[in-house]
């Protein structure tokens, strides 16, 4: 995909937001864990980089879910399968 410089920092900045928002209430972190946690998630990668946005192809809510539960949470945990209301209005 191809995107301005602007758009993708939109998009990264989004992401990242929602993934500390998920880290925070269902991995209880603290917000600056959290934060922490989200810029290790998705780091910023600069234009030209050959897997730049590549983290995108799933949402914040299934890379945290990863992070708390492991590979297995949609199993061991099939109400998390899909985000929240509350998380949808994050977005």
């Amino acid at each position: 995909m191809t995107w301005s410089e602007a758009e993708y920092l939109e998009y990264l900045e989004s992401e990242q937001r929602a993934f500390a928002w998920v880290m925070r209430r269902y991995g209880g972190l603290t917000p600056a864990k959290a934060w922490e946690e989200a810029l290790e998630c998705y780091p910023y990668e600069p234009a030209g980089h050959p897997c730049r946005g590549l983290v995108f192809h799933d949402e914040a809510w299934h890379w945290a879910m990863l992070t708390i539960h492991g590979d297995w949470y949609v199993v061991e945990h099939p109400e998390l399968v899909g985000p929240p209301a509350e998380y949808e209005a994050l977005r």
